[in-house]
């Protein structure tokens, strides 16, 4: 890959997705897109730059930020974040026993396992959930990922990955492609196509929000932007789960580390003038 075409998609990746990809990622690019150019009919990734440089063809464009969007997930992913956010989810289902209800926003849902290893963990602590307006909004860049997630269907390998026997036996129908997740766990669950980069406020208030192993991809401006529009996002009582690897440090001001947990939890920081 020439050095014009892989500045070229640098920039048009950061613009279009946030993703920083910085020096020497010709590797990744060249993995990712040369598969991609050949099936639109290309005869290698510089004729796709030539098209995109264009920007006549959208179709493309989306194609060539789907490709470079990771998607690694799994059932259960790091497990101890499920285990540490139910104590935390119990204060503030109790604050809202009144009104009984409860939101929270998957804000990388991939192909849709962090939202429902959620309804399998809460329903499991919370049964009464069942008859509260609780709803979990899962959103991702990927329109191909999602379409994964609402069908809500897994290979063996995929189910295998995280997911305890008993509630693949439980929570799973064995279908001709794999394992169907039962409907009463894709209920609460509500997809859309979202770039964290664009406006969020349209999906309103919620109690708790996950965006885990996301971060890690921005640059520092750009991860400040996002945090700091999750703020508004997330009422005064609830919280942010983070990736294992990702900080707040030298981000945003807005949130707190809850130090009890080995998980990056976070609140709604408590300004100086609203404390006195």
């Amino acid at each position: 890959m020439n050095p014009a075409d892989y500045e070229y998609l640098s920039n048009f990746l950061l613009q279009r997705s946030g993703l920083s990809l910085g020096a020497g990622k010709e590797y990744l690019l060249e993995a990712r897109l040369i598969p991609l150019a050949q099936s639109l009919g290309f005869s290698d990734i510089h004729e796709l730059v030539n098209c995109l440089r264009l920007g006549k063809d959208k179709r493309i464009e989306f194609a060539v930020t789907e490709a470079m969007t990771t998607n690694e997930t799994s059932f259960f992913r790091d497990k101890k974040p499920f285990d540490e956010i139910t104590s935390l989810l119990k204060e503030i289902i109790e604050a809202r026993s009144s009104i009984k209800r409860l939101r929270i926003w998957c804000a990388a849902a991939s192909t849709g396992q962090e939202p429902y290893s959620l309804t399998m963990h809460l329903y499991d602590q919370f049964p009464f959930l069942t008859s509260w307006m609780f709803e979990i909004v899962g959103t991702d860049i990927s329109e191909k990922a999602l379409e994964t997630a609402r069908n809500g269907i897994y290979t063996q390998f995929e189910v295998q990955r995280g997911l305890p026997v008993q509630k693949l036996m439980s929570c799973f129908d064995h279908v001709e492609n794999g394992w169907k997740i039962k409907e009463r766990l894709q209920k609460p669950i509500k997809y859309k196509q979202l770039n964290l980069l664009e406006d969020f406020m349209h999906l309103g208030q919620f109690d708790l929000i996950l965006c885990r192993n996301v971060l890690i991809y921005f640059r520092n401006e750009t991860k400040a932007d996002i945090v700091n529009r999750f703020r508004k996002q997330i009422a005064g009582d609830g919280f942010l789960l983070l990736g294992a690897a990702e900080t707040m440090l030298g981000v945003s001001d807005e949130f707190e580390r809850l130090r009890e947990f080995n998980s990056a939890l976070y609140r709604p920081a408590v300004k100086e003038a609203a404390k006195k």
